[in-house]
């Protein structure tokens, strides 16, 4: 009684009041009429009726004593709080590739409680990894990075799921895969992959959360339409393969990627939370030699062959 006018303020609204048997919620139905609720019944048989009836129920989710140590910084946040940390927990991102840009947001996210991780990538540690795939080590040498990232992730946070798959992405797969996900993570130097991870976020739905590196310099982006365009919209050919070298063979400056993959995470923990303005509809391109950031306003391409009015998506 002494909160109810709070929660319930139309006192002709319907009130059902229920307990373990339907004994006490008689008593509490009584003093609500009191209060001038004019619609209010009793459960009878109670809570323990309504299982016995093989009736829907669920467990509202409860964070431990350690959880809330762990994640206390979040809590202060008005954006995050309790009920947001509980979404982080329940989201699953996807992060293609294990390498640069995997690694930081791997372990950034998996910081921050996004319950779910899914890691794609079909190669080995090697040492020339090290200069900047922070989520490896040198005893690791010749583990699979999924597998590496995965004992790095645990190790951090035993709260996360850690879901490996060493292959590669191909048409065959690729759906199959990312049905299970809610976010994905674009950390793949390739273009070829880039166009089908496109492809398969665009007929499921799913925000993709992109990044790349060349050298001292990095760019990242939410393409996520029909908010935005997609990577066919700004990009609809790949360059020729001269024109596009990958870290391999131009080089890339060790902190490059942390700064980049960062920048996803920070998209993706949006993104989960609902806040803030997400990345989509915008190329930020970061200069590391000049430390300078600069934004391009992205447009949907009404012709795009995926995300356009006449592509799969809007069939």
């Amino acid at each position: 009684e002494s909160r109810i006018e709070q929660v319930a303020t139309d006192k002709s609204a319907p009130v059902v009041v229920y307990c373990a048997g339907g004994a006490r919620s008689v008593f509490g139905t009584r003093a609500l009429q009191d209060l001038g609720y004019t619609d209010v019944a009793s459960m009878d048989g109670g809570f323990n009726a309504w299982k016995t009836a093989a009736l829907p129920w669920s467990k509202p989710a409860t964070l431990t004593q350690d959880q809330r140590r762990r994640y206390s910084r979040h809590f202060l946040l008005p954006e995050v709080g309790e009920a947001g940390q509980q979404k982080l927990l329940n989201t699953k991102v996807l992060l293609i590739g294990a390498g640069g840009l995997g690694s930081p947001a791997a372990l950034y996210l998996a910081a921050a409680g996004i319950g779910t991780l899914g890691l794609v990538d079909d190669d080995i540690v090697d040492d020339s990894n090290l200069q900047r795939q922070v989520a490896h080590t040198t005893d690791r040498i010749g583990m699979p990075k999924v597998e590496s990232a995965k004992a790095a992730i645990e190790a951090l946070n035993p709260d996360v799921k850690v879901v490996p798959y060493q292959t590669r992405l191909d048409k065959e797969n690729i759906l199959d895969i990312f049905a299970d996900y809610d976010i994905i993570l674009d950390g793949t130097d390739n273009f070829s992959t880039r166009y089908l991870i496109n492809d398969a976020c665009v007929l499921l739905g799913k925000p993709n959360v992109h990044g790349s590196i060349f050298r001292f310099e990095g760019q990242t982006t939410v393409f996520n339409p029909p908010d935005g365009p997609c990577y066919r919209c700004i990009f609809p050919d790949p360059p020729p393969p001269d024109l596009a070298p990958n870290c391999a063979e131009g080089g890339v400056l060790g902190v490059l990627p942390g700064t980049i993959g960062l920048l996803q995470s920070t998209e993706v923990l949006k993104l989960a939370l609902g806040i803030g303005t997400p990345l989509t509809g915008r190329l930020l391109m970061y200069d590391a030699l000049e430390e300078e950031f600069r934004e391009l306003i992205l447009d949907r391409d009404p012709a795009c062959p995926m995300c356009g009015e006449h592509g799969p998506m809007n069939l």
